[in-house]
């Protein structure tokens, strides 16, 4: 992980399986199911099988994420990019909170750009 870096993005929206199949029909991406509490949330996988981006439920912890494409930018610490974020007229969106062993919060900028930060444990 390097800082300043987009590690990861997904998509969380209320209708996964209509967007799975939007995004394998129109780029090519192949889903494969990632099984959260009591439904699917799915990984996508370019033609060669590397894993390219994410397809969410927006339920649960992810509830209050807007709909979109969300990118997540390495940073090395959650807390203080959080405090920082607030200092400079930005918004918390949702979070902190962990993923895996990873700390991520979904943060607003001042233009109204939502993005997540995210750190892992060093």
């Amino acid at each position: 992980m390097k800082t300043g870096h987009i590690e990861w993005c997904d998509l969380t929206v209320d209708n996964t399986e209509e967007v799975r199949d939007f995004y394998a029909a129109v780029v090519g991406w192949k889903p494969q199911d990632e099984g959260v509490d009591n439904y699917n949330d799915y990984s996508m996988l370019a033609p060669d099988g590397k894993v390219v981006a994410g397809v969410c439920h927006r339920k649960g912890v992810n509830a209050d994420i807007p709909p979109q494409w969300l990118v997540y930018v390495s940073v090395e610490s959650v807390a203080i990019s959080v405090a920082k974020t607030l200092e400079l007229g930005g918004k918390l969106v949702s979070g902190p909170r962990k993923l895996g062993e990873a700390d991520f919060a979904v943060v607003q900028d001042p233009a109204g750009a939502v993005f997540a930060l995210y750190s892992e444990p060093v």
